[in-house]
């Protein structure tokens, strides 16, 4: 950038804070929605906690790395164009990914909404207190393997339509009874040398391919695991560096032109942006048929949602506000940035509740929603809920002003948090479909007051020039860090107990963290900010306090003197 290149920057704010609406409309449109279509696809809770896990570990590593190296060979601009395009791509990917024999779920669509096709070509298959599922018969053969039996057996109803129990061996050795089970009907000497063949040939492909001769060999539903898994990497991959490339090139374009006082003004449209995405995809779903077109279903509409909004923002990214300072050292800032908070006693305090709160963020994001589909809730329920969370959670800054003169920030952390195990508490005995609304008006508090308390802790521990980066580590510590221990561990929590100990143990742990906080609080030291403006004022009036008495007594000396040479000049009259 040239000095003298004029530098509009009401246009800047513009350009910045579109390109944010865009990119937050995009994610929300996808990833709200994401664990959703795992569980239609087949995924277990386990599996969608380790996906959604890793998913986070390498937003965590990847993000800091891709923004120094585009930082460092100057290509800003050509990062934000690729993982928009990439993003994209790798999203529309994900669609060819089939589903499980057995398991995949079609939602909350009603017998009655599925077309001809699906009717006559699958059996329904319904399980006990679950949503209807549907199993295709030409995946049903002899090969079916072990898993695919047990998950059968474990269904209440099932019925398999003869015509489509055909396979080779049943030609030539009769056709088995319906309710009987899919096995090799083959004497010992037919199937000694089919048996030594196919091992012959497992071995020669294990020896060659291991990878995907064990992937072979696998059970469908983990085939479906390691599939989600690479691709759900390649996406957060591509997509990882967009955010912190964007906003280093805008805070440094707006430092550049000694506007960096409003570069906060732009945070508030993504969270706009975020609002409008998730409702509008949601919205739009729910209006569609079950089945958009053969064999895809309606919830792929959220991919193509994504990668429509994501191609909206390339014209605006090629005209997005970017400058690089080469004096500016990012990966010392962060640096610096862990040492002032590992050196206050208080900001560690902050960081354990943003980490814990990102465990708690981390059980409703990837699971609220199931428990809502559970208890009837569709995609217009869903997106309005999560609508109304995020537009709450943008009124609070309207607040904030008044909660400061009543609260310390310290409190506001607290009850932030202890909103935040409120919500979980309610998430565990939803009751329909609307029934999570009320809980989500408290978003208001829990993130949006939360939020604002860590930014204040940041500029208190924080020297001048540092903030930024501080800030980082608290968001890297909850929305990372602490969101990929809690997809581990909720998975898991999900798996063996249910999705409703998921949200009772959640808000039991914030309850007691939130108790204990306000103690800690109290006994861990307070390190007050050096305030410089202050220290140059006291340095000055010192400074003219000292010049003053200098003055003064210079001046008492002196009149001293002239008292002394006027009393000897009248004795010597005398």
């Amino acid at each position: 950038m040239k000095r003298n290149k004029q530098i509009d920057i009401k246009l800047a704010l513009a350009l910045a804070g579109t390109f944010n609406f865009l990119c937050c409309c995009a994610r929300a449109c996808l990833l709200p929605f994401l664990t959703l279509y795992f569980r239609q696809l087949g995924l277990s809770p386990a599996m969608t906690g380790i996906v959604m896990g890793t998913k986070h570990l390498i937003t965590l590593v990847w993000t800091p790395v891709a923004s120094l190296l585009s930082k460092h060979y100057n290509k800003r601009r050509a990062v934000i164009t690729g993982s928009l395009v990439c993003s994209a791509a790798v999203a529309l990917v994900l669609l060819l990914i089939p589903p499980t024999d057995v398991g995949a779920r079609i939602g909350n669509c009603n017998k009655s909404e599925l077309s001809p096709t699906q009717s006559s070509g699958g059996n329904l298959i319904e399980s006990s207190g679950g949503p209807t599922t549907t199993v295709h018969p030409k995946t049903l053969g002899v090969t079916t393997p072990p898993d695919t039996k047990s998950a059968l057996s474990r269904t209440s109803v099932y019925r398999l339509s003869p015509d489509n129990i055909t396979t080779s061996v049943n030609d030539s050795l009769g056709e088995p009874s319906i309710g009987a089970p899919i096995v090799n009907q083959t004497t010992n000497s037919v199937a000694a040398p089919v048996r030594n063949k196919r091992s012959t040939e497992e071995a020669t492909e294990k020896t060659h391919f291991d990878f995907l001769g064990s992937l072979k060999a696998m059970d469908p539903q983990h085939q479906l695991f390691f599939l989600i898994l690479i691709t759900v990497s390649l996406f957060e991959s591509a997509s990882a560096p967009l955010e912190w490339t964007a906003d280093d090139g805008l805070y440094e374009y707006l430092d550049y032109a000694d506007a960096s006082d409003r570069y906060s003004s732009t945070g508030v449209w993504g969270l706009l942006g975020a609002a409008f995405g998730v409702g509008g995809a949601g919205l739009l779903v729910s209006q569609l048929s079950c089945f958009i077109a053969d064999q895809t279903p309606r919830s792929a509409v959220h991919f193509f949602c994504y990668a429509a909004v994501a191609v909206l923002a390339l014209p605006v990214a090629s005209y997005l506000p970017l400058y690089l300072n080469k004096k500016r050292d990012r990966a010392n800032g962060l640096l610096k940035a862990m040492q002032l908070v590992r050196n206050s006693p208080r900001a560690l305090l902050c960081a354990a509740t943003t980490l814990l709160v990102g465990v708690a963020t981390s059980a409703v994001d990837n699971f609220l929603l199931w428990q809502m589909q559970d208890h009837g809730g569709t995609e217009l329920h869903m997106g309005m809920s999560l609508a109304l969370a995020l537009l709450s959670q943008a009124i609070y800054p309207l607040l904030a002003s008044r909660v400061s003169k009543l609260l310390s920030p310290g409190r506001v952390l607290a009850i932030g948090a202890a909103s935040l195990g409120l919500q979980c508490f309610y998430y565990s005995f939803l009751w329909g479909a609307w029934a999570a609304l009320p809980a989500q008006v408290l978003s208001c508090f829990s993130s949006g007051a939360l939020w604002w308390a860590v930014k204040v802790q940041c500029d208190d521990v924080a020297t001048p020039g540092a903030e930024r980066s501080v800030r980082r580590i608290y968001t890297a510590l909850s929305v990372h860090l602490g969101s990929a221990l809690g997809s581990f561990v909720g998975g898991l929590v999900v798996q063996r107990f249910g999705l409703a100990w998921l949200f009772i143990g959640v808000a039991v742990g914030l309850m007691l963290w939130c108790v204990c906080l306000p103690v800690l609080q109290w006994k861990a030291p307070r390190q007050r900010r050096i305030n410089y403006s202050r220290l140059l004022a006291a340095d000055a009036s010192e400074a003219s306090d000292s010049e003053s008495e200098q003055e003064r007594d210079w001046l008492d000396k002196a009149m001293e003197d002239d008292r002394g040479n006027n009393n000897h000049a009248r004795r010597a009259y005398h």
